[in-house]
């Protein structure tokens, strides 16, 4: 059950992601008539950077994932047959939950310096 909990932190890594990028998406202003067109809050620039934060933690959830599938598989199998198998499944399963936790780091760092306007100032 132990590889199964761990794999649901993962999920729980992608919600988070969700949740705080969510939150910095803004609605246009403006009523979209001539005396007040409607003028973009959101910029390209923070949506690349919402985009790099989703696939960052996306894929290394994956990854995570995969390796917590693998390593879980072979090491209830193994714990089965050997008991003292247990700890080093239970210390593989922490290194590969990491994955997902340096991701969950990165993601919200990239999102996080999404908000701005372009450094790069006018063509």
């Amino acid at each position: 059950i132990i590889p199964v909990v761990m794999a649901g932190v993962i999920g729980i890594y992608g919600f988070i992601i969700a949740v705080v990028v969510g939150t910095k998406i803004k609605e246009p202003s403006g009523s979209g008539t001539t005396d007040s067109p409607i003028v973009p809050n959101y910029t390209l620039f923070a949506a690349f950077g919402h985009l790099g934060s989703g696939l960052t933690g996306g894929l290394s959830g994956l990854a995570a994932g995969m390796a917590i599938g693998i390593v879980g598989d072979a090491g209830v199998r193994a714990t089965a047959q050997q008991p003292k198998l247990f700890v080093g499944m239970i210390l593989i399963l922490i290194f590969a939950e990491a994955l997902g936790l340096y991701g969950l780091i990165v993601a919200l760092i990239m999102s996080s310096s999404g908000g701005g306007t372009c450094p790069g100032g006018s063509a």
